[in-house]
């Protein structure tokens, strides 16, 4: 991926080496986010909702090289979706607010509760922020086996769909029919969601190629992938119903995040009713 010349976002909060006490998440709408990722990648919910060890807080202890590269790259990525998101936005005479991504290590505090980094990246609809815990990309390899910058950079791109999908309402519209819905309804809305997030990332993707040429050899790969390593099926290794997955099949995440590479519009991910 072609990321070094592009410009750097201002709506990064970098958090790293801070310690947060992690106590209990509270109800609503912020614990079921994290119950659903926690339970997503395989990570006992108790150990993210009963409290853990109150590690305190301290001074961050600096950054090494590694990492500041690391920050820069999701800075670059962030500020390309920015750049994309307000054209696409516009020409809908649409304004759009950008997110927040904060960066942290371990465990941090949003408004949706407190998180432990285990379960992976989440968007919090309540502030409006990412939070990513970047040794998340060393488990997108090592675990998911799942390489490469722009695998990375999907990871950012879908987050940035559900923000995307905030500003749009359809967030707001599933919640509320979730809540009118059985579990095995609720659950589809939700695979509808993070499939249309896998659309938008696609998205982006193609418009941020067109405008910047941002692709590389091997980056439409390593982002299909990703995709297909982080699906419900594979996640849990064909031990669950899929009346339970969340987040859809490795199939249904490709396939979708195709869709929206190829076609570069909105129009196109609607999954709500391709699969309603």
């Amino acid at each position: 991926m072609r990321w070094r010349e592009g410009r750097e976002s201002t709506n990064i909060d970098d958090r790293r080496g801070r310690r947060v006490p992690m106590r209990a998440v509270g109800g609503g709408i912020g614990g079921i986010i994290v119950l659903v990722l926690a339970l997503l990648l395989g990570v006992d919910p108790g150990a993210v909702l009963d409290g853990g060890t109150n590690t305190g807080v301290g001074p961050a202890p600096p950054l090494t090289q590694e990492e500041q590269e690391l920050g820069q790259f999701v800075s670059v990525v962030l500020a390309d979706t920015e750049d994309t998101w307000n054209a696409l936005f516009a020409e809908e005479g649409l304004d759009y607010r950008e997110p927040t991504l904060v960066l942290f290590t371990d465990a941090v505090e949003s408004d949706c509760g407190v998180a432990d980094s285990s379960i992976g990246p989440f968007y919090c609809p309540i502030d409006e922020n990412i939070y990513i815990d970047l040794s998340f990309y060393r488990d997108l390899k090592n675990r998911f086996g799942a390489p490469g910058d722009f695998a990375q950079a999907y990871v950012i791109a879908h987050e940035v769909g559900h923000h995307v999908q905030n500003q749009l309402g359809t967030m707001e519209d599933v919640q509320a029919a979730q809540e009118r819905s059985s579990q095995v309804e609720a659950n589809r809305l939700s695979v509808m969601l993070e499939l249309q997030a896998d659309c938008f990332s696609g998205v982006w993707a193609h418009n941020a190629d067109r405008t910047r040429n941002i692709l590389e050899q091997g980056d439409v790969e390593e982002a299909l992938n990703a995709a297909s390593s982080i699906g419900d099926d594979r996640l849990t290794q064909g031990r669950a119903s899929p009346d339970s997955f969340t987040h859809g099949t490795s199939e249904q995440r490709v396939s979708w995040f195709k869709t929206g590479l190829e076609s570069g519009n909105i129009e196109s991910c609607n999954t709500f009713e391709a699969m309603g």
